[in-house]
Order: structure tokens, then sequence, then C-alpha cells
């Protein structure tokens, strides 16, 4: 198997090597500046999809099937950021990778969820998924306040824990607009609690005494990336794997509304500050959310074949890990471990307040 740290260093090399060679011409006119955007961004597009290959390469090393590509292309850009460094000439593409492709991922993201799906959840369990996001959401940026944990950081736990983990660490950030270390810490957390989840939901079904239902249900309400509420939820049989599948996904299309409220309030919180007359660029809106609800709607409609998604899925997957990737190779993991040990005792704590809301409310109403 080819070394992917030898794949990673050679990828750098053919970066800046593209970059020198687009610095080098300058013709004028629309064609020739269109082509040469596509030179200076194609050097960092290229490397943070090397990582998110390597990633995908070190999934199928023992053990590591368990964590998703996101999850390792993230690990990954860290890794190779800060013991190799990332070229200047790739941060034209970098950026290209984590803002372009980030939101097309998340569009695509909406043919894997149908109107049908989410019924199939029934009313009751609806309302138990929303009431434990808005809850879980609402208790960590309350718990990050009392902690000192700065608000986008804790927002970003929030969004992460509550909704569907890197996605919409990710997807949040794009309203919120944190620092690149705020991003690698939740992400960070969603692994850590998400893993502890995976490897203990499995243990408690006859002790919380949870029928296949129950439990598939308190898998997909609470356990923070998909891939974790499969490999946990499947343990305990078929049915509670499928319906902890669909539970999940329904919470995932709780992430447009979710952004887009955050996005509203980021606007109004950016007005202009009437005792100073200063003015601050207002965040934007992520408009590109309701190209998600439009693809939910489009695979609700029509018949996409079954092969045709297979592949849709795929290429999701990749594009979320490359912008995932291109995150990594912008964090500095000397600004990292300055935040300090509080962020991810929030983790904890939001991580904890999940499970135990979610579950009592199954006991109550399930």
């Amino acid at each position: 198997m080819t070394n992917p740290a030898s794949q990673l260093v050679t990828a750098a090399d053919l970066a800046s090597s593209l970059s020198r060679r687009a610095a080098g011409t300058a013709p004028s006119g629309p064609a020739h500046e269109l082509g040469r955007t596509f030179l200076a961004t194609l050097p960092g597009l290229l490397l943070a999809s090397t990582v998110a290959m390597t990633a995908y390469l070190v999934r199928q090393l023992p053990g590591m099937a368990t964590f998703s590509p996101q999850i390792l292309s993230i690990m990954l850009g860290i890794a190779f950021h800060n013991l190799v460094g990332t070229p200047s000439a790739a941060k034209t593409g970098v950026t290209f990778s984590l803002r372009r492709l980030l939101r097309i991922a998340i569009i695509l993201l909406g043919l894997q969820l149908t109107i049908a799906e989410v019924i199939e959840v029934g009313g009751r369990g609806i309302g138990i998924i929303a009431a434990t996001l808005v809850a879980t959401f609402a208790f960590t940026v309350w718990m990050g306040k009392l902690l000192g944990v700065d608000r986008k950081l804790a927002q970003l736990i929030a969004a992460g824990t509550s909704i569907c983990g890197a996605s919409a660490v990710i997807a949040t950030n794009t309203v919120t607009d944190a620092h690149d270390e705020d991003v690698a810490y939740a992400v960070a957390c969603v692994t850590v609690f998400g893993s502890v989840a995976m490897f203990t939901y499995p243990l408690l079904p006859g002790l919380l005494q949870l029928d296949p239902h129950a439990f598939g249900l308190w898998s997909g309400a609470s356990i923070h990336e998909i891939a974790q509420v499969i490999a946990a939820a499947f343990q305990d049989g078929q049915r509670a794997g499928q319906f902890a599948t669909i539970a999940k996904l329904s919470r995932v299309m709780l992430l447009a509304p979710v952004v887009i409220a955050l996005g509203l309030m980021a606007r109004g919180a950016s007005k202009d500050d009437p005792a100073t007359g200063t003015s601050s660029a207002r965040p934007p809106m992520p408009w590109f959310v309701l190209g998600f609800v439009a693809l939910v709607g489009v695979n609700s409609l029509i018949a996409i074949p079954a092969e045709t998604k297979i592949w849709i899925a795929a290429a999701t997957t990749f594009l979320l890990s490359v912008a995932l990737a291109a995150m990594g190779l912008e964090t500095d993991i000397r600004k990292l471990t300055a935040k300090g040990i509080r962020p991810a005792l929030l983790g904890a704590l939001a991580f904890l307040f999940i499970a135990s809301f979610s579950l009592a409310l199954i006991k109550l109403f399930g």
C-alpha cells in the first residue's frame, strides 16, 4: 500500500509547483482571469482531496472503520498542517474547499431524506427528537456561558451534539464564523463523546428495559454522528438499527431551521450600535440550506434509482471529507490546546444531557 504520508507530501509539492506556474503568467481578459482563478484554486483543492482520500485508506486499517471519513479527514489535515505545513500556495483552494464544497455537500444531504421517512418516525417520535435537540442546544449554550467558554465555540459544540456531529458543526460555522481551531475542537468533542456513546449504548437496552423500537429512537435522537448511530443501534438487531437510522436522518433534517435561525439571530445582533454609531458586517444568510430542503422535496416526489442514490451519498460523504480536510489544513494545534479543558468539559456535559434527557422523554412518552 502507498504510504499516506508520502502521498500528502507529494501533493503539497505539486500544489506549490502549480501555484508558481499560475503566478508566472498574467494574461488579461475574462477567460484568462477565470483560468488564473482555476489555477490558483487547484493546488489547495488537490491537497485537501488527497488528505480526504488518505482518510479513506486509513479507514481500511483494523479498528478504524468505526470512525467516519470526515472525522479522519480533519485529523489527518491537522496532522499534516502541524507536522509538514500547509503551503501558502494552497490557501485559495483550501478556502474554496472549506466554503464552496461544504455548501454543495450540505445541499446534497437532502437527497438522503424523504418526507415519508420522517412520517415513519411518527408525531411522537419527531416531538421527542425536536424537543431533545432544542433542549440540548439551549443547555449547552447556557452551560458554556457558566463555564466561561467562548460563545461561538459553545454554539458549535451545541450544534454538533444536538444535531448531526461534524456536518452540523461546519454548517453552523457558516453563520457563527468561529475560528478554525474552535471548529476543530468542536469536531473533537463530537468524535470523543460520540465514540463513547457508540461503545456504551449497546450494553444498556436490557438494563434500561428498552425494546428495539425505543432503543433505536434513543440512539437516533442522542448519538452524534450517523456512522456512530448505525454502529451502536444495529448491535441490538435489524429493527433497532433501521429505526435508529430513520430517526437520525429525521434529526438531520432539523439542521436547516437551526442554521437559518442562528443566521437570523447573528444578523440581528450585528445591527448598528446606536450608542457608538458604528457598523459591522452582517453575517450572510445560509440560503444554501434552502437547497437542502428543496432536495428533500425532490427526493420525496421523484423516484431516484437506488444505484444513483448510492453514488450521490458517496459523493456527498467525499465532499464533506474534503471540506473537513481543508478545515484541518488551517488548524494550528497550539491554538487548539490553548482553549484549555473547559470546552471539553462542556462537550461531556452536553453528551450526558442529551443522553439522559432523550431517554427520559422516551420513557415518559415513547
